[in-house]
């Protein structure tokens, strides 16, 4: 029987041994408690990696997003972000249903910053009858715009921005190791573009769970207190934090081998392999749903992601005899329809 080369997602990974054994040896305590030396460890790096003062490690990269954002966006105030950014689209409404918080949206064909469209949205204090804008979002790579990276001279000019208004920046950065792996930029470039960060380490790091929400000590210590409220304390959670730290050890660089693989298969499916910066490929087809059953028909998964949007994701657990077989299913595919 042919393995299925699942492509749906590169939170599918498990872990491997090496990472086994590393969450099997892992020193732990009570993390509420703020004891568990092996999460202690994990927040401690992850900050410095991104110019940061803390971090707090979470169980999903949603509510990192959700205290991230919280951090800056108080209740009847809003955030801006692009149109199909995770936040607005794919996090159920959490940000509106536990902050309170509203949001609005600009359109970019990649994913990326529209400041002129930002600058025309903007809302200062203008009295007690309109929404005030208290901060700006970001996603870096940008998951539904194909995996593309936000260019550092556009963050640059959004930094200027908000600093100018007053406001915060809130990046995404579930796959910022991808953005810096394809890029060469130091993760603490992205860090200092923003005031407060989410990040994922079960997206393309291969870790089973887990993300962290990264700023100043003094607001990552308030939320703290909100991943509490949540439901996100966790006891000895430190089990987890090892796989986090085995990843950044072992799987980032790595990425750069997702990368391209993605592009071999925009080129089987006949696209611009060009255009795939990072590991996520979009087809567009008016028969997405026939077209990702026709693929599981032939022992390859993919996932829809829109009325006519196919997405396709390369990662750890996809190796290149994996992805030939892919590219030829996907390819047929392509040019019988």
């Amino acid at each position: 029987m042919t393995t299925l080369v699942d492509l749906r997602s590169d939170t599918l990974t498990r872990p491997t041994e090496a990472m086994r054994r590393a969450m099997s040896r892992a020193e732990v305590g009570d993390d509420v408690f703020g004891e568990d030396p092996t999460v202690l460890t994990l927040q401690e790096r992850v900050a410095d990696l991104l110019g940061h003062e803390a971090a707090l490690f979470t169980p999903t990269g949603s509510m990192a997003n959700v205290l991230a954002v919280r951090a800056l966006v108080g209740p009847g105030e809003e955030v801006l972000c692009e149109e199909s950014a995770h936040i607005a689209r794919a996090e159920l409404g959490a940000h509106g249903a536990f902050t309170g918080l509203t949001m609005r949206t600009w359109r970019h064909p990649r994913g990326g910053v529209d400041l002129e469209a930002v600058a025309r949205m903007f809302a200062p204090d203008l009295g007690p009858y309109f929404v005030r804008t208290r901060a700006i979002s970001v996603e870096n790579t940008h998951n539904f715009a194909g995996g593309t990276v936000l260019p550092l001279a556009d963050l640059d000019a959004l930094r200027r921005f908000a600093t100018e208004q007053g406001v915060g920046v809130h990046l995404d950065g579930a796959r910022i190791w991808h953005a810096s792996v394809a890029t060469g930029t130091p993760l603490a470039e992205y860090g200092a573009r923003a005031d407060v960060l989410a990040v994922c380490l079960s997206k393309g790091l291969g870790a089973p769970v887990g993300s962290l929400v990264v700023g100043p000590a003094d607001a990552i210590a308030e939320t703290r207190v909100w991943r509490k409220r949540m439901g996100g304390g966790m006891r000895q959670v430190g089990i987890l934090a090892a796989a986090g730290l085995h990843a950044l050890d072992h799987h980032v660089e790595r990425l750069a081998d997702d990368h391209r693989r993605a592009r071999r298969l925009a080129e089987a499916c006949g696209l611009d392999s060009e255009g795939v910066e990072t590991n996520i490929v979009l087809v567009e087809r008016e028969d997405a749903a026939d077209f990702v059953a026709a693929a599981e028909a032939e022992g390859v998964r993919v996932s829809r992601v829109g009325p006519r949007t196919v997405r396709l994701v390369t990662h750890l657990d996809v190796d290149d005899e994996a992805v030939e077989r892919a590219a030829v299913v996907l390819g047929r595919l392509c040019r019988e329809g």
